[in-house]
């Protein structure tokens, strides 16, 4: 294992994986798992190969900002490069992708700007577009970039020649979203590996490659419209509203064999038996090429190795179809284990007490008081404790200024002055629970009587006499409670 000079090295040279329970007895299938880039995605790939590019050719100044629209998977490669290199990123997304991209772009540092879902792919394409023109920003155009393919030709496709060498190599399968890997891939097979056929998946219900010539395009490369033939489909990432540019050169040097349809139905069960059945986490675009090469499989001569491409992680799918039916809460028979033994249960009271304090000295109370008095709102908490954060989010989103006294801090920890502090806490508010809130010294209670506080308008009659403007958030206080505190 070498030391890598920054996370960038570690992008690409991915796994190829043998499929040992899904496949037919008299073939070989095995999967390449692009989720083991540190973006989580095959387009970790493009999205160096775009920017190391531009850079290269002067396109790209330094600090310039970088602007792309992405389903996801790119947006949150080129967040990853860009936060690298220290180009600030702006992405423009439909509103139909999962929220888990937008957040985990956002987690990189990357701003991201919604697209309304009716406007499709074509559409955060013409934003990012209209932005790339009106700021001077850089646009990554990856739908059209020739670094796309170029990438998958110089590293994914040697990667595959490695792993099963010249000829080797029967079929190989994938889908198509920007057309990169497909054009570059089939590029460098057709060379080295001539006898690997080259199957091109397409959502069942949007076959868009079969009649590119129906994609008209700008002088730039660009799509100038949606293709016909397009409709929605739940392989996010893959077929865009469009046939892209950079597949363009595939198609026309016939490179693909055949052209494989995948319902939506078959796609998500296929994720599902891979993770069930093989340990392997993939997205719903993954679980459409694996039913794919499944389906090769079933008519392909004995002895024959297929590679399947796996572009993605499942964890970017949570709040989409693919996890219907997978509840937060225990199951029938999830209940029914843990009640096979006697301790540790949701439907038996626990067990202890109040935590122990030594009896509240003078000093301490004293300093409750004063800390109290002398400031607007006050509220003594824990730094990691889950009622306290969200006492703490409500108060950040109605603007309400605090100061925090976090008991178990390092700084209170010397000669248990937080100790102290929570036995004068227990004698003044009559409780042992954290966290404590005081309005104009006034003790309000705990998180339950905060929430309530807020909830009736009772906390902002208080915030007004110590001239505090709330600020309206609109929510019940008791959102802001992770799930699990919720009375169940």
């Amino acid at each position: 294992m070498a030391i890598h000079s920054s996370v960038l090295q570690t992008i690409g040279n991915t796994p190829v994986i043998r499929i040992n329970n899904l496949a037919p007895d008299d073939v070989e299938v095995f999967v390449k798992l692009e989720a083991a880039n540190p973006g989580g995605s095959v387009k970790d790939r493009l999205a160096l190969a775009i920017i190391e590019a531009a850079e290269r050719d002067g396109s790209l100044k330094p600090g310039q900002t970088v602007v792309e629209a992405t389903s996801g998977n790119t947006g949150i490669g080129l967040a990853l490069v860009c936060a690298q290199k220290g180009y600030p990123l702006v992405v423009t997304m439909a509103e139909s992708f999962s929220v888990e991209r937008r957040k985990l772009m956002r987690f990189l540092g990357a701003k991201v700007v919604l697209t309304p879902a009716s406007d499709k792919g074509t559409g955060m394409v013409k934003k990012a577009r209209e932005l790339a023109e009106t700021h001077g920003w850089f646009l990554a155009r990856q739908f059209e970039n020739p670094s796309n393919a170029d990438v998958h030709a110089n590293t994914t496709a040697r990667e595959i020649l490695h792993d099963f060498g010249n000829d080797k190599l029967d079929f190989f399968v994938s889908g198509f979203g920007t057309g990169g890997t497909m054009t570059g891939v089939s590029r460098t097979l057709r060379k080295l590996s001539p006898k690997t056929k080259i199957v091109a998946v397409e959502p069942e219900n949007a076959r868009l490659l079969q009649d590119a010539d129906s994609q008209a395009y700008n002088a730039d490369g660009s799509a100038a419209s949606a293709h016909p033939a397009w409709r929605p489909h739940p392989m996010q990432g893959w077929t865009p509203d469009f046939v892209p540019h950079v597949v363009l050169e595939a198609l026309g040097e016939n490179r693909i064999d055949t052209f494989l349809p995948i319902g939506g139905a078959a796609s998500m069960a296929a994720a599902r038996d891979l993770a069930r059945k093989e340990g392997i986490f993939v997205g719903t675009s993954a679980g459409a090429t694996f039913a794919a090469a499944l389906k090769i499989a079933k008519t392909a001569p004995k002895g024959s190795k297929i590679l399947a491409m796996l572009p993605d992680t499942g964890e970017r799918y949570l709040s989409t179809p693919l996890f219907d039916g997978i509840v937060e809460e225990m199951s029938d028979e999830e209940t029914a284990i843990s009640r096979s033994t006697d301790s540790i249960r949701f439907d038996i009271s626990a067990v202890g007490g109040a935590p122990s304090f030594p009896p509240a000295d003078d000093a301490a109370l004293q300093e409750v008081r004063e800390t109290t008095q002398d400031n607007a709102v006050v509220m003594y908490v824990l730094e990691w404790c889950e009622f306290c954060w969200s006492v703490r989010k409500m108060f950040e989103d109605a603007d309400i200024p605090y100061t925090a006294i976090e008991l178990d801090s390092v700084a209170y920890q010397k000669g248990n002055h937080g100790g102290r502090l929570r036995a004068a806490l227990k004698e003044i508010c009559g409780t042992h629970t954290i966290p404590q809130v005081f309005v104009g010294g006034k003790h309000i209670g705990g998180a339950t009587e905060t929430f309530d506080a807020y909830n009736s308008g009772k906390l902002e009659e208080l915030m007004e006499a110590q001239q505090i403007k709330m600020a309206a958030t609109a929510k019940n206080a008791y959102s802001y409670l992770p799930k699990w505190l919720l009375p169940r």
